[in-house]
């Protein structure tokens, strides 16, 4: 009986000095002699222990009640391999889907196509206390950010435990976040994706861009504060990380050499011939102008126009589909757009542009000549100068049917003559874009750009967040300028979406759900109660 205690006590002495020996190297990461010698003597006194007892160990096995629960064992083993394998691919092969309305628990397209398109590194560092709130809203946006490439990394920083990492990189406030590639930094002091993501934009960017508004003409404010004002839209540009300025060209030998690109918002009156010229040299030299044209107005710029292949019409757009959603006829409902071309490429929203005229070109992707918007079959184009309620309906002898055109690209070959030295990178093989095999081998854009709307309140403060305006508004210029990341579909604003019950409705929901339901179930429980007594 003592030797059988023996032989007991170390076969538990051989499995306790292996697992001692295991749990010594994975601390100290060597196998040195110490455990070395401790997963040495185990395995010697097992091997002792097995050898003394193998018959005892064979009957064992043979036991029927072994065998069921070897079988038991194996299965749970299976199970928990099965479960794990499960959880390593979860973890590395993700799908994730939000439900969510306005998008909130993901990042806009706009974003993750930034994300997906560096090159570079890019680390964000947030300075938070443990125990702020708001510390989690921030680590998830973050996480969202990092999930889409292994290029964009985070870690969070208390300033109160480690203050001489926070001086080190020079914050002085709590709540703060630093984004960072190379030398470039931004701060971004909330928990939101459209900071961040424009603190990515600029420090992604080498230089800050310059979009020039033409004025002198009754162009739209860029501080006008009215419906048809420009200040929503160039809030809005400015977040784009460009820089927006005033242009009176009449009093310039030429377009700036910094100019991006150069918008001529609505004018009321036509442009002088020799801005005029001052536009074409531009042009010509590998610029990037964007016409936003009103009905009825600028007939010079629109010979202008001609030369470059567009066909900017005379006439109003009417729409009756409009009616259906509550605006006026002269409002132009857009949902088809030119998926050929980069801009109109995956985007789906509905615009709406108020009081357009159809603009239009011979379709040639050759020479990146495309069709960009166009309305639906319900809509027409009338050729006349004036309207009155009882001219608005279709005249087949003078009208154009719908679908009708109103916005419409093009690119020019740089000509000799022109302004803008050829220093731009070529965005290869860009849909929308003529790339010959001669350009790319230069590795410079050879290529000026011209984008003609034929209306401009559809920017204005009154429309801008209507809808589609927005994103459509700032794809034209992510396009013009080159930016091609910029062109996609941003983020919603998160917004309360609360219930309004009328009288009648909220007293519905109160005796449904706070007299009758009870009500109900409190008689179904007292007769079953007084049903079990009666029986017994």
């Amino acid at each position: 009986m003592t030797g059988r205690r023996l032989l007991f006590i170390l076969g538990l002495v051989g499995m306790a000095s292996v697992a001692a020996g295991v749990v010594v190297y994975a601390i100290s990461r060597e196998f040195s002699v110490i455990p070395l010698s401790l997963v040495w003597g185990g395995l010697l006194s097992l091997l002792i222990f097995f050898y003394v007892n193998f018959s005892e160990i064979g009957a064992f096995i043979s036991k029927r009640s072994t065998r069921h629960g070897a079988n038991v064992t194996v299965m749970i083993a299976i199970f928990v391999v099965i479960i794990s394998l499960i959880g390593v691919m979860s973890v590395r092969y993700k799908a994730r889907v939000d439900l969510t309305e306005t998008g909130r628990y993901s990042l806009s397209q706009q974003t993750v196509k930034i994300l997906k398109s560096l090159e570079n590194g890019v680390e964000a560092v947030a300075f938070y206390r443990s125990d702020e709130r708001s510390r989690q809203a921030m680590h998830d946006l973050l996480k969202e950010y990092s999930y889409h490439t292994p290029k964009f990394n985070f870690w969070f920083v208390d300033p109160d435990k480690r203050p001489i990492e926070t001086a080190k990189y020079g914050v002085t406030s709590y709540r703060t976040t630093l984004i960072r590639s190379g030398d470039n930094q931004e701060a971004v002091g909330f928990e939101s994706e459209e900071k961040v993501t424009n603190a990515l934009l600029k420090v992604l960017s080498d230089e800050v861009k310059t979009v020039y508004f033409l004025k002198g003409h009754g162009e739209k404010g860029l501080q006008d504060e009215q419906k048809a004002g420009y200040k929503l839209a160039r809030e809005a540009i400015e977040k784009e990380t460009y820089k927006v300025r005033e242009l009176l060209l009449v009093n310039e030998e030429r377009v700036p050499e910094d100019a991006a690109i150069l918008v001529i918002a609505g004018p009321q009156k036509d442009i002088l011939p020799v801005e005029l010229e001052k536009i074409r040299r531009y042009v010509d030299g590998g610029g990037s102008v964007l016409f936003l044209l009103d009905p009825l107005l600028a007939p010079e710029i629109s010979k202008h126009l001609q030369g470059y292949g567009f066909k900017v019409n005379n006439d109003i757009i009417i729409d009756k589909q409009s009616k259906m959603l509550g605006a006026n006829y002269l409002t132009s409902v857009v949902m088809e757009y030119n998926q050929k071309h980069m801009i109109g490429r995956d985007f789906s929203y509905v615009t709406f542009f108020p009081v357009a005229r159809s603009i239009e070109v011979q379709e040639e992707p050759a020479e990146g000549k495309y069709n960009l918007a166009k309305t639906g079959s319900s809509s027409w184009a009338k050729n006349k100068g004036t309207l009155d309620e009882e001219e608005i309906e279709f005249n087949p002898a003078e009208d154009q049917r719908g679908p009708i055109n109103l916005a419409a690209v093009s690119v020019i070959k740089v000509k000799a003559d022109g302004d803008l030295p050829l220093t731009r990178t070529n965005d290869q093989n860009e849909i929308g874009m003529p790339t010959p095999e001669a350009d790319l081998e230069e590795g410079v854009n050879r290529w000026g750009r011209i984008i003609v709307v034929g209306d401009s309140d559809f920017a204005g403060n009154a429309y801008l967040n209507l809808m589609g305006n927005k994103d459509f508004f700032l794809n034209l210029f992510g396009w013009l300028a080159e930016e091609t990341a910029l062109v996609s579909v941003r983020k919603k604003p998160t917004e309360l979406t609360p219930l309004t019950l009328t009288d009648t409705q909220s007293n519905f929901v109160f005796w449904l759900c706070v007299i009758l339901a009870p009500t109900l179930i409190l008689a179904i429980g007292v007769g079953v109660v007084g049903r079990r007594r009666w029986r017994s």
